[in-house]
């Protein structure tokens, strides 16, 4: 597991370029639905998870000491707090691109999602 330090050690040796990749990823400032077809699959590389071996059922509680919301570009990435702490770290081969991955599991629905990491984000 992965703890913020970690992250951003990875967030910071990460560094994508200014060129389009076909993992198409690098505009995930935020939070976005990825379905299995769209996920890169051939270029991104599990490289860690943020998720607790330890812990049966991760906390749903969020962080936003700012009043960012969950969908916010701007908002924290804390470890600790959902949903970063039901997420799998990639990274993508091409570009270097370092992002966050989780699934949300609702009533009816399974719905992949994704995010870039930022590394002046990465909190605690």
């Amino acid at each position: 597991m992965l703890d913020a330090a970690a992250l951003r050690q990875l967030a910071n040796t990460s560094a994508p370029g200014n060129s389009p990749c076909a993992c198409r990823l690098q505009d995930a400032a935020a939070w976005e639905s990825i379905t299995e077809e769209r996920w890169p699959d051939a270029l991104m590389q599990q490289v860690g998870t943020l998720r607790d071996a330890e812990l049966h059922e991760p906390t749903f509680e969020e962080w936003h000491p700012a009043g960012t919301r969950y969908d916010s570009p701007d908002a924290p990435i804390s470890a600790a707090h959902f949903p970063f702490n039901r997420s799998d770290v990639y990274r993508c081969s091409a570009c270097s691109l370092l992002v966050l991955r989780y699934t949300e599991f609702g009533g009816y629905y399974i719905d992949h999602r994704v995010r870039r990491v930022d590394a002046a984000l990465i909190v605690g």
